[in-house]
């Protein structure tokens, strides 16, 4: 109760002091993101003319690949920034009676700007990985599977690391914001920075292979984005978030033995 209480209090302060900064980083800048990801989604599985034409190609040049980092950026942004919200509230509210913290907004934006940058960094290496599946022709043009292996296998991996201690390890630091900032707290505008980065660590070690699922669904299929930032919220911030990870960890090896046994069913008859 004690540190509910805490909790509310920190951010009712955090609200009151830094509503325009908190209102930018939490709702202008996620909004902005998922706006673009939802034009460009619209776009591929509709006419492929707009805001997603340049995905069309076999020759993945150095400004497509920008385009391409750029796309992954601003959807793991609009994905995880929401559940970022309880960590950045309370670290606007931590922050603001504190005698080092001459200009609040900047440590905010600070802190945001490394969990952010992490993400942006996971995002080369999904940028990576989709070239080279598509160079593999594993992945279609319009960013699904070619393989009947290849979703089971992504599932397959997502859920057996679903079930690792270091999913556990780095869950449990993401759903305790208030303990993340009592153990590592750190001063000035680079202390927040890195504050940032140190949760942003954690927060891709506990999702990265969550991420996979974009490539067995389908990279910019809304429905299965949607779905991961539920799972993640729930993950991240419901009560029961961390036996959630388990139980979605079975699930996702019982669907990936499902899809590898489905045709070879009828050879069993």
């Amino acid at each position: 109760r004690m540190r509910s209480a805490m909790k509310s209090t920190m951010v009712e302060a955090a609200l009151r002091r830094n509503r325009l900064t908190l209102a930018f980083l939490l709702v202008v800048l996620p909004l902005a993101c998922w706006i673009w990801i939802i034009i460009m989604a619209r776009d591929m599985y509709g006419s492929m003319t707009g805001a997603s034409a340049w995905m069309m190609t076999s020759h993945w040049d150095v400004p497509r690949l920008v385009l391409l980092w750029a796309m992954w950026a601003a959807m793991m942004a609009a994905m995880m920034l929401p559940s970022a919200t309880p960590f950045v509230l309370l670290y606007a509210g931590a922050v603001r009676n504190r005698a080092e913290s001459r200009s609040p907004a900047a440590t905010i934006y600070a802190l945001a700007g490394g969990y952010v940058l992490v993400w942006a960094g996971f995002s080369v290496g999904a940028t990576l990985l989709q070239w080279l599946l598509a160079k593999l022709l594993v992945l279609t043009p319009m960013m699904e599977p070619t393989s009947p292996w290849a979703a089971p296998l992504l599932l397959m991996i997502a859920g057996l690391y679903q079930l690792t201690p270091l999913k556990q390890a780095c869950l449990r630091s993401c759903r305790s914001p208030i303990g993340f900032l009592g153990t590592r707290w750190r001063t000035g505008t680079a202390g927040s920075f890195r504050m940032g980065v140190e949760n942003g660590v954690y927060c891709v070690g506990c999702c990265w292979a969550l991420m996979l699922l974009l490539f067995a669904g389908g990279v910019m299929n809304l429905w299965v984005i949607l779905t991961l930032t539920a799972w993640v919220a729930i993950e991240k911030l419901a009560p029961f978030g961390r036996e959630s990870a388990r139980v979605s960890g079975a699930m996702l090896l019982g669907a990936a033995a499902w899809m590898l046994l489905k045709p070879l069913m009828p050879l069993l008859r």
